[in-house]
C-alpha cells in the first residue's frame, strides 16, 4: 500500500490557523478531492472537527487519544500504525494522510509519496508542516498563478 500525504503549504510552511485554512483556494480543494476520493483519508480529531463531517467517498479514519470520541461515519483509532493496519486490512492501494501538523510529523518517516500545493505567500499561523528531508525529491510540480502543485517521493 502506497501511503501519501496530501497537504497546503505557504512559503513559511503553515498549514493552518486557529484550525482553519489561512487562505481559501478552491483550485486547491478541487484537487484535494481528485486525488483521495475514492480512497482511505487518515486524520486528526482537530483536523476531522475544522472539516465537521466525514468525507464523502472515503474512508475516513480518525486518531485521537480521547477514547470517547466516536462521531458517526468515521473509524475510530488511537494511533498512526493503528490507522495504516486498518487501511491495510481493508485492501487499500492507497491512502493519504491529511492532517494536521501532529499527525503529518509522526506520519512523515512512514509515507512514500507527498502531493504538496505551495502557496507562494507567507501566513501567520500555528501549525507547521514538517521539513522535508533530503530522502524526498520532487517528481513534479505544475507552476499555477500563486502556487504550485508538486509531487515528491522518497528515493
Amino acid at each position: 500500500m502506497i501511503i501519501s500525504i496530501i497537504a497546503a503549504v505557504s512559503d513559511n510552511n503553515v498549514i493552518g490557523k486557529n484550525n482553519k485554512l489561512p487562505w481559501h483556494l478552491p483550485e486547491d480543494l478541487k484537487r484535494f478531492k481528485e486525488v483521495t476520493s475514492g480512497h482511505t483519508v487518515i486524520m486528526g480529531r482537530k483536523t476531522y472537527e475544522s472539516i465537521g463531517r466525514p468525507l464523502p467517498n472515503r474512508v475516513n479514519i480518525v486518531i485521537t487519544r480521547n477514547k470517547d470520541f466516536k462521531p458517526k461515519g468515521v473509524k475510530v483509532v488511537h494511533s498512526i500504525e493503528e490507522a495504516l493496519s486498518l487501511a491495510s486490512e481493508a485492501g487499500e492501494t492507497e491512502t493519504f494522510i491529511i492532517g494536521g501538523a501532529k499527525i503529518y510529523k509522526q506520519a512523515l518517516p512512514l509515507a512514500n509519496k507527498i502531493y504538496l500545493t505551495r502557496i507562494n505567500k507567507n501566513y501567520k499561523g500555528d501549525a507547521y508542516f514538517p521539513e522535508l528531508g533530503k530522502e524526498w525529491k520532487e517528481t513534479e510540480c505544475v507552476k499555477k498563478e500563486g502556487y504550485e502543485f508538486c509531487t515528491y517521493e522518497k528515493e
